[in-house]
Formats: C-alpha cells, structure tokens, sequence
C-alpha cells in the first residue's frame, strides 16, 4: 500500500507544472528542437544557434509590411556578427505570400538584398501552425495575428519580447531589446 501511496504521490508531482529554473530548462530544451525547412533547401532551426539570441519575424512578400524585410537586413547586418540572428519566416496564412520558395527568395533577394536566413514557406496560425508558433503561442499567448509580427528568443531559449506588425524592426523598442539579449 506505502508503494502505491509513493506511486500516486510521484505521478500527481509530476503532473504538476514546471517551475523556475526547471521550466526554463525544460523551456530551451523544446525551443533546440524546432527545425524549419529552409528556403534554399535542408533544413534550419534553433540548435544551429544555441547561445545566440533569434529575432523571428513571419513575413509575407505582397503585405503592406513587405518594407520591412530592408529593416531585418538591417539588423542582421548590423548586429549578425555580434552574434544575432535574424529568421525571416514567409507564410501564407494571411494569403499574402506569392506561390512557391522560388519566388519569394528572388524576389525578397533582388527586391531587398536579403541574406539573412530564411524558412520555406510555412503556417504560424491555428491548427497547421509550426510547433515554433504553436509553442509560442502556448507557452506566451502569443499568435501573429498578421504579417511581420516579430519575437526576439534570447541566448538562453527565453522569450525576450514580442511585437506586433506595426512595430519596426529598426525602432527603440526592438534594438534596445537585441542590445539587451546581446549583453551591450
């Protein structure tokens, strides 16, 4: 009987959420996981940057925000070698991305110089979301609920800030939050 007292005790404690250093652990391990496919093919994700801090931003080459992806260049040619990242993650759930990864890489290379690392095409909302966006907005109540919505994950897989579309990439709010997670 003392057995399954201990037994039911140890499953109800680990039923219970995770806390403190335990959930940010917890939290870093599942971001390390979440791989995108790349739009130059293979794949990319957060463990090709452990200890880097990753401003992610779901784009969309025909939205009134698709200026901002000069803003993203901006910032991965500003602070890239300082050891950001900057993921540009081209989705089709508002219906503004043009119709293959072809086209969005000409066009977001000739129409904005882009070099910074880029997904293939890919959901961030409802039930075909991402597991990164799935995740973020689980564990952040955090869904795009449009087009350049960006989230700042710092070097230690926490959630540094989020932003909505109207907030520029380039803007206080944004690279005092980089400059932070960057230890500046």
């Amino acid at each position: 009987m003392q057995h399954l007292v201990l037994g039911l005790g140890l499953a109800l404690l680990a039923a219970l959420p995770v806390t403190g250093a335990r959930a940010e652990a917890a939290q870093e391990a599942t971001l390390q996981e979440f791989r995108f496919g790349s739009i130059d093919g293979g794949e990319i994700g957060f463990a090709d940057w452990t200890g880097r801090p990753v401003l992610v931003a779901n784009t969309a080459s025909l939205c009134g925000f698709t200026p901002q992806l000069a803003d993203l260049q901006a910032l991965w040619e500003t602070y890239g070698e300082r050891g950001l990242v900057v993921l540009a993650v081209p989705s089709d759930s508002f219906r503004q991305e043009l119709g293959s990864e072809k086209e969005v890489s000409e066009f977001c290379t000739i129409q904005y110089g882009i070099t910074l690392p880029m997904t293939a095409i890919t959901p961030v909302t409802g039930p075909e979301a991402h597991p990164f966006f799935a995740w973020l907005r689980d564990t952040e109540g955090f869904e795009p609920r449009w087009n350049f919505n960006k989230v700042l994950i710092g070097a230690d897989g926490t959630v540094k800030g989020t932003w909505g579309s109207g907030e520029s990439p380039t803007g206080s709010a944004i690279t005092g939050a980089i400059e932070a997670a960057l230890g500046s």
